[in-house]
């Protein structure tokens, strides 16, 4: 790879990954417009790591202290909010792992289109924007329970959906259910911690018994980039989401879907 692709393609996995506007939507118009080939599994294993590191040090002090009273609860059986909050992102994250088990090649075959992928953007967007519309954000991330959580965690398992979006889907579910937008937002990242690892690991095995020779220029500054790119965004989404709410990245979306549509005309 060039690099402007991999400047523009760690760019855009860093913020897409967090923001709820589908990376899967925005990877695909480079191939689309300007004919670039796939970035290969090590640059997607490189940029996934970026994002993982820099979610887990935004939110550094929650993981530390979820940990620490999930490990507690285990030892002295002493519960309390935040090992239950772990609990829940654990829960969360079930429904993903069977998904992806059990359907992972079907949608790498059929679902990976421009069709598919325009759509789900257009029609997950719209969802994002009713959802925000009637939130009652009456309810705090310790107040889910295990059966919200489960919810929310089956609608991260519809992400995989290409144009669903990771996170917008589960910020969706999250006002659904009661959430604020930032509740909802900060459930979604720390419920991206696992799902990243998981992926990034299967990743990296794959890479590990595969012959794929390893750009290691690329793999540094695309790591680097896309840490930095998500962490900003991170930062950037919770600062401003209560006053903003969801109709921005609802717009734009749309418009997207649009170019989408009109690339394959």
């Amino acid at each position: 790879m060039s690099i402007i692709e991999i400047i523009v393609l760690a760019l855009i996995q860093g913020l897409t990954e967090f923001l709820p506007i589908s990376s899967s939507a925005h990877l695909i118009l480079p191939s689309q417009i300007l004919g670039w080939q796939d970035q290969g599994l090590a640059f997607d294993v490189a940029v996934h790591v970026g994002s993982l590191a820099a979610v887990v040090i935004y939110f550094r002090q929650e993981v530390k202290t979820i940990l620490a009273a999930m490990f507690k609860q285990v030892i002295s059986k002493e519960a309390s909010s935040e090992a239950n909050l772990g609990w829940l992102v654990a829960l969360a994250t079930i429904p993903a792992l069977l998904f992806g088990l059990a359907f992972k090649d079907i949608i790498e075959v059929y679902a990976r289109s421009t069709a598919v992928i325009a759509t789900t953007t257009i029609v997950f967007g719209l969802l994002l924007w009713w959802a925000d519309v009637k939130a009652k954000q009456t309810v705090s991330m310790q107040m889910l329970g295990w059966q919200k959580a489960l919810i929310i965690g089956i609608a991260q398992a519809i992400a995989m959906i290409p144009g669903t979006s990771r996170s917008g889907i589960t910020i969706t579910a999250g006002l659904m259910l009661g959430l604020s937008r930032s509740e909802a937002a900060k459930f979604s990242f720390l419920m991206s911690i696992p799902i990243i690892l998981i992926a990034g690991s299967y990743h990296t095995l794959k890479l590990a018994t595969g012959t794929e020779a390893v750009d290691w220029n690329a793999i540094i500054l695309g790591t680097s980039l896309s840490f930095i790119s998500a962490y900003a965004c991170i930062y950037f989404f919770l600062a401003v989401i209560e006053k903003m709410g969801m109709l921005p990245f609802v717009i734009y979306r749309l418009l997207l879907g649009g170019v989408l549509i009109a690339l394959m005309m």
